[in-house]
């Protein structure tokens, strides 16, 4: 599915001792040291990732992203990730944390109480150490027009587009969408097959096809209800587990095929395509 270099077992370690050790605090809070085995991946002097040993004192409040930065600050300034809003609401700092898809601010450091391996996102090509390409995911996402169709303009005269709050829920939990691809990680199809759109992208497309102002809906069906799109989904429904924000991208692409089986339903054997 990527370019990314092969993840070498190799270990650039550094001393150990004391690994798990806590201590308290003047102000009352609890240090541990952690320990951290970083992928790292230069391409201008590598040719295969490894993973390089940390040990940093963390207070047990602290995520992975807190813990990542002590490495940058303290102890090696070479390494490079992504990081924005430290609030799970930019999703700039999706990793795998053991092997899991995560947010790096997201994941608290109380819930690892063995060594912690952070690598870069599965499915996607490694730049450098944690930083990986999304651009296959952003390619496929203008694919599925995720704005709002009109097939005609109401004029500015007439005011904005009104909504009921009902009609607003029929959307909105697949708007709260923040383009962290975890979902693109933890999906196998993904994985496998290099031409699937891929869950935020299609639940984006559903969340404009359900908006009462849009008009669209047949625009994205000649990319959605296709190989490549919904029919590719084996609904493994790994997408709707990894997600921070409770989207669901597994029932949006759900919905859309028992959408699409009506359209085909309607063509096929109505009279007249149900028209």
């Amino acid at each position: 599915m990527s370019d990314s270099p092969p993840r070498s077992q190799t270990q650039l370690a550094a001393p150990h001792g004391g690994a798990h050790a806590s201590s308290g605090r003047p102000d009352g809070s609890m240090e541990r040291v952690i320990q951290l085995e970083v992928f790292r991946y230069n391409p201008d002097t590598d040719t295969e990732g490894h993973y390089q040993h940390y040990e940093v004192a963390c207070l047990e409040e602290w995520v992975v992203l807190d813990a990542l930065n002590k490495v940058k600050e303290t102890l090696d300034p070479t390494l490079n990730f992504r990081w924005s809003c430290h609030m799970a609401v930019c999703g700039s700092c999706g990793m795998m944390i053991n092997g899991e898809p995560k947010l790096a601010c997201h994941t608290f450091l109380r819930n690892y109480p063995g060594t912690i391996r952070v690598e870069p996102l599965v499915h996607f090509p490694v730049e450098r150490d944690l930083v990986t390409a999304p651009d296959d995911f952003m390619e496929k996402l203008k694919r599925v027009k995720p704005w709002i169709i009109r097939k005609q303009k109401q004029p500015i005269s007439e005011g904005e587009y009104k909504q009921t709050p009902k009609e607003l829920l029929r959307f909105r939990q697949y708007a709260m969408c923040i383009n962290c691809t975890l979902c693109y990680a933890a999906c196998p199809e993904y994985g496998l097959t290099k031409h699937f759109i891929g869950p935020a992208a299609l639940a984006l497309a559903h969340r404009y096809n359900q908006d009462s102002r849009d008009q669209g809906r047949d625009e994205r069906q000649e990319v959605v209800a296709t190989k490549e799109g919904i029919w590719e989904c084996t609904f493994v429904g790994a997408c709707s587990e990894v997600c921070p924000v409770h989207v669901d991208p597994a029932s949006a692409l759900q919905q859309m095929k028992i959408a699409s089986s009506f359209d085909w339903i309607k063509e096929h054997l109505l009279p007249g395509g149900g028209k």
